[in-house]
């Protein structure tokens, strides 16, 4: 990080220390993990898992290799069929990680099963492999947040349509929390209607196709960007324009904010319907970093041929699409570990209206590890174990992305776009950054 870059948010960040603008900001406590089928195990986060305990039914197996997780062991051994759960636990309410992974060689629909946690529905249709991607052998998270327990025993159970249930591991985390303070040293509130804020944000123009295959042509005019009536409006048309079919918007922030560790938090509604594909995400505001095969100033997103993505990582802090609505995804990508090999760190949390409700969606980001929250609720984290950027890019200056696409190889992987729900809107009520650590 180049010393200019260090003094200006020193001096932004010491500014708003003496105004006194801090936050309070929390952070889950492991209470029970258990690593179903297997020993005892510690994860490179240092949650620490017990060996198998409180579980009954089914069948204890194994998996040789298992991909997309920093800890694999933890889901080579599993339990098929009439698995249930039974831990004493205190009454109060917990957010719980499941961890799954498909031993099979099997299509899409071909394990399909629901999870019920203190007699409720938690997760419904679940499909391993589809979940993950498409994959076998491959590690799935599903966080379901505020599960309420009355009774002092955690009771959890399967039900399956089709073939039998699986489990790997499962944590349970307390969700109320230690507060932490910390400064805040950038933000924009979006209080002023017309357009966003130049000194913040950089509004793109793009044509469709140009990365995802997206459908859509991000444009500029104040129907797909604006802020209006306290929120930041990012609108989706279903119009022809510029040869494409949709219409919608997409801002960042690069020149004018970029960070280098700290806590990033939007407070967003999210848009409804199939083919709708909203991000709060990051990349690199020095994307030629780690790039090898780069010529200087090349375009490089979309590039087949220049290497500034993945080599130099990109953080999805949300991501949501409208075929699976309330699933939530948060994501990592680095030169080892990114989608296009199926390889990428990530997961999933099940939320509640996101459409309805607005929700935090937020980054944790030091130097040793990346922490992605909703609502405090921690579901996805990455540590820097130390093997070099091509694992590890995440030592340089970011930007925010706030954008909406439509259709693109993941917002059409449900079906096709639904034209009847346009217009469709993403609306930011802030994006807030804080300091990197907690004020003493």
């Amino acid at each position: 990080m180049a010393s200019s870059y260090r003094k200006a948010v020193l001096i932004v960040a010491t500014a708003l220390m003496l105004s006194g603008c801090a936050e309070e900001d929390s952070y889950a406590i492991s209470e029970w993990a258990v690593n179903i089928g297997g020993p005892g195990y510690t994860a490179v986060d240092g949650t620490r898992y017990v060996a198998e305990q409180s579980t009954s039914g089914g069948v204890v197996g194994e998996i040789s290799v298992v991909n997309g997780s920093q800890d694999p062991m933890l889901y080579q051994s599993y339990r098929e069929g009439d698995v249930e759960i039974s831990h004493p636990i205190a009454n109060g309410t917990y957010d719980i990680t499941f961890h799954f992974a498909e031993p099979e060689d099997i299509a899409r629909d071909e394990r399909i099963f629901d999870a019920f946690v203190e007699g409720r529905r938690v997760i419904d249709d679940l499909d391993v492999m589809l979940f993950r991607d498409g994959k076998i052998h491959s590690a799935l998270t599903v966080t379901v947040p505020n599960v309420v327990v009355s009774d002092g025993k955690l009771n959890i159970y399967f039900d399956a349509s089709v073939r039998a249930p699986i489990l790997s591991a499962l944590v349970v985390r307390n969700s109320i929390r230690e507060k932490h303070a910390r400064t805040l040293f950038w933000s924009d509130e979006f209080d002023t209607d017309g357009a966003p804020d130049p000194a913040n944000w950089n509004i793109e123009e793009w044509a469709a196709g140009i990365v995802n295959d997206e459908d859509q042509a991000y444009t500029a005019r104040p129907e797909n960007v604006r802020v209006e009536g306290g929120y930041l409006v990012i609108e989706a048309h279903r119009e022809d324009y510029d040869g494409a079919r949709y219409t919608s918007g997409r801002l960042q922030s690069m020149g004018k904010a970029d960070f280098v560790y700290g806590r990033i938090e939007v407070r967003a509604r999210l848009p409804e319907g199939q083919g709708t594909w909203p991000a709060i995400w990051m990349l690199s505001s020095r994307p030629y970093t780690y790039a090898t095969t780069c010529t200087d100033n090349e375009d490089w997103q979309g590039s087949d041929d220049c290497d500034a993505w993945p080599n130099s990582g990109e953080i999805d802090i949300m991501e949501h699409v409208g075929y699976q609505m309330n699933h939530v995804h948060g994501t990592v990508h680095s030169r080892d570990f990114h989608w296009t090999i199926w390889n990428q760190r990530k997961g999933r949390i099940l939320l509640d209206n996101v459409a309805g409700e607005f929700h935090v969606y937020a980054l944790e980001w030091t130097p040793d590890r990346i922490d992605i929250l909703v609502d405090n609720t921690p579901y996805l984290t990455y540590i820097n174990e130390g093997n070099g950027l091509e694992e590890w890019p995440f030592d340089q200056p970011f930007h925010v992305i706030l954008n909406l696409a439509i259709g693109g190889g993941w917002g059409r992987a449900g079906g096709p776009v639904d034209d009847s729900v346009f217009p469709q809107r993403l609306l930011i009520d802030y994006v807030r950054v804080f300091s990197a650590e907690s004020n003493p």
